[in-house]
Order: C-alpha cells, then sequence, then structure tokens
C-alpha cells in the first residue's frame, strides 16, 4: 500500500469514472486501474463496484476511501509542517469565498498581495457555505472566507470584519421616500432576493422575519445580486446589498441606497481553517492585507449593528 494508491483510490471516488480518475491523476487509465486493483488484492476486498454506472464504492470501499482521506490529509500537513518551519511564502494555496463577498472585497487587496509575495499562488473558488464547508473537511481547501463563526466542531475563525446590509430601492417604490427603512417597511411581493443556500438570503429573511418570499422569484432563479441591482435600477423592486457593494457605485446608483433603522443588520466576514490547519504565515498575511483593505470602522461591530 502506498499514498498514491490512496490518491487513484480518492479520484475514482470523485469522479465516479476511471479514465476522468486517471486524467485527474495524469496517468493512463490502465496505470490507474492496475495500482487500483494491486491495493485491492492486498487488501482483499473489492473498493469499487465497476459493475455500475457510473462507478461507486462498495460498503468496504467507503470505509477505506474515508480512513484514506484522513491518511492523505495528515500526509499534506507533514509538507505543510515543513513549509510553515521556513516560513515559506511560496506554493499553492486554495482560497474559497462566498459569492456575495468575492466581487467586492477581492478586488480591494488581491492584485496588492499577488504583487508582493509573486511565489504565492492563491487560487480563488467561489462557493456557497455547504460545499464550503464540506471541502475544507475533505482537505480540498486550504482556507474560506465566509459570513458569521463557523459551528463546526473541526474549523475554527478569526473575524475579518463586519458588514451592513443595505437596501437597494427603486425609484419608483413608496419607501424610496425615506431615509432610512424599518423591515415593516418591505413588502416581500417586491423583493428580489438570492435562492435558497445563500446565507445572505438566510440572514436577511430572519432578520425580516420572512417565512417565504413570492412566486415572482421563480422568474430569475440562480440571479446574482448585480442581476438583481439591474432590476431595481430599472424602477423594479427592491433587493439587499453588502456594505462593501455600496463603494463601487456611482453616484447616480447611491441614490438608491437606503439604511436599516437601529437595529441595523450585519454580518461577521471570517477567515476559517481546519483546527489542524499549519500554514498560520499565509493565512495571517491574508488577515492583516483583508483587514488594511476595508474601511476602518468595518473592523469593529459598531453601536446600533446586530449580527444576524
Amino acid at each position: 500500500m502506498n499514498i498514491q494508491q490512496l490518491e487513484y483510490i480518492l479520484a475514482v471516488e470523485r469522479y465516479r469514472h476511471f479514465a476522468k480518475a486517471a486524467e485527474h491523476c495524469h496517468v493512463t487509465q490502465p496505470t490507474l486501474s492496475m495500482m487500483i486493483q494491486k491495493l485491492e488484492d492486498e487488501l482483499g476486498v473489492k473498493l469499487f463496484d465497476r459493475n455500475t454506472q457510473p462507478v461507486s464504492p462498495t460498503p468496504a470501499g467507503r470505509k477505506v476511501i474515508e480512513q484514506a482521506r484522513i491518511v492523505l490529509q495528515q500526509t499534506a500537513l507533514i509538507k505543510d509542517i515543513v513549509t510553515e518551519e521556513e516560513q515559506s511564502l511560496k506554493g499553492t494555496f486554495k482560497l474559497a469565498v462566498l459569492p456575495t463577498i468575492a466581487p467586492y472585497l477581492l478586488p480591494r487587496f488581491l492584485q496588492q498581495l499577488n504583487n508582493k509575495y509573486p511565489d504565492l499562488d492563491i487560487r480563488i473558488l467561489e462557493m456557497q457555505t455547504s460545499p464550503t464547508i464540506s471541502a475544507l473537511q475533505k482537505g480540498d481547501l486550504d482556507a474560506a472566507i465566509i459570513a458569521n463563526q463557523p459551528t463546526e466542531s473541526f474549523l475554527k475563525g478569526d473575524i475579518l470584519f463586519y458588514e451592513q446590509f443595505y437596501a437597494y430601492v427603486a425609484r419608483n417604490e413608496s419607501i424610496f421616500k425615506k431615509e432610512m427603512i424599518r423591515t415593516a417597511d418591505i413588502s416581500d411581493e417586491r423583493l428580489w432576493l438570492l435562492d435558497e443556500g445563500h446565507c445572505f438570503r438566510d440572514q436577511l429573511m430572519r432578520f425580516c422575519q420572512m417565512e417565504k418570499v413570492k412566486v415572482r422569484q421563480a422568474a430569475y432563479k440562480l440571479g446574482s445580486l448585480e442581476t438583481f441591482m439591474r432590476m431595481v435600477e430599472s424602477n423594479n423592486g427592491i433587493t439587499f446589498i453588502p456594505e462593501l457593494a455600496v463603494y463601487q457605485l456611482s453616484d447616480g446608483q447611491k441614490e438608491l441606497v437606503r439604511p436599516f433603522a437601529i437595529p441595523k443588520p450585519a454580518r461577521e466576514i471570517v477567515l476559517v481553517t481546519r483546527k489542524d490547519f499549519i500554514r498560520h504565515t499565509i493565512s495571517q498575511i491574508l488577515i492583516d492585507h483583508i483587514k488594511a483593505s476595508v474601511p476602518e470602522e468595518m473592523r469593529t461591530l459598531q453601536g446600533g449593528l446586530k449580527v444576524v
């Protein structure tokens, strides 16, 4: 048994296809199949049911694959320990960022970070919270930027900043005339919200005490914040935007922004890593650059804000 064989069975479990797994591992399919066959012979058990399409792990195979994942994570940690001891700022660092954070935060610090540390290959993946947590657990990510502290026992979070939510209101809406809005002012029939599964949506629905939004949402499945902002600018309803998005607006667009009355809803933006994460030098550099890139008042929880 060797590390390479464990990598091969994880690839097959991921792609459920021997040819695709071989391509991912940069080997021929016969080589990958032969190595997995040798492992099965050594263990005396079949790891995959090859008669199904797609290929699926056997009951014993699932247990072996989960243990293989742990072994490979621990192997990666050995390399990370050496890298951290040398305080090396080289290599690949996989960072997931929520889609409602990435377009407004990344332009503020990423290019500067790349210029300062050219040997550090930071790879950004836009992912929602649930698949992000799963990827962290599997060791597919080094870190993630999400909204609010993680509740999973294997994760730890460092707060980066606090971000208010604002309403973005079409000029023909009655609440456009108000300087600030209350949740009671908002009709969900006029509201554009992201699909279920986005924590941005869930947080705001809790704050506004809405059970659901009306069927007009069905017309824009998989809509984005930017899409909904364009709808509002075309005199069509209301949506919500995060604070950093406001800084990217033109003067005309800022006229559509309305703050909430106290308590104002806000979210914690958090850098999340596994508790056994080793590359603290890089994570601290990320934390420092991100904090420096946002307005100073966002680095602490201001009076009148309520984390939702």
